[in-house]
């Protein structure tokens, strides 16, 4: 899959509409949107539309409607290579992980939040995890992701941890963007 480019706005309305969706399981009123990222619900609609064409986001008719991230859209907001894999704290059962740096997050099978996994390319060794151990990667540079979950299994041969996500956040970025 391509990378999309985003604009600092449109990442940020994303963050938003993943976050207030992971919390409700359901799907997001612009009005919610639009008070999370501090801008009026117009905005929110004409940024919408853009997702949506760019199937980031799908719009869910009806009074309880509103819109849901796809599984595109924590693609595009976060499968990205790390230019600098050192920048993003590895941690293993509590403890930070020094000989091995996260070069690459894949958030796989996001259709089923129930079945979450991250597949995080790892360069170094992964010879000391092992399955079940508890592991948080984060945050990273661009969209301060944080995931924690726990080992499921590992690729040896890519140097891949495969874990089932725990829980996994991306703050709305603070500053406000123009």
């Amino acid at each position: 899959m391509s990378s999309i480019e985003l604009t600092p706005s449109q990442k940020r309305i994303l963050s938003a509409l993943v976050n207030l969706h992971r919390q409700s399981e359901d799907a997001v009123k612009g009005e919610d949107i639009a008070e999370e990222v501090d801008r009026n619900p117009g905005t929110i609609r004409n940024q919408m539309q853009s997702l949506k064409a760019l199937q980031l986001v799908e719009g869910v008719p009806g009074p309880k409607g509103g819109y849901k991230p796809t599984a595109n859209a924590y693609q595009a907001l976060e499968i990205e290579r790390m230019d600098q894999p050192a920048d993003v704290e590895l941690t293993r059962n509590g403890e930070s992980v020094t000989d091995a740096n996260v070069e690459g997050i894949d958030l796989t099978s996001v259709h089923h939040p129930e079945l979450c996994r991250a597949e995080i390319s790892i360069r170094g060794s992964i010879r000391e995890f092992h399955e079940g151990d508890s592991v948080v990667v984060g945050p990273t540079p661009l969209s301060q992701l944080l995931i924690e979950g726990i080992l499921d299994g590992k690729d040896d041969t890519n140097d891949i941890l495969i874990l089932t996500i725990d829980d996994m956040r991306a703050p709305a970025a603070n500053q406000s963007a123009h």
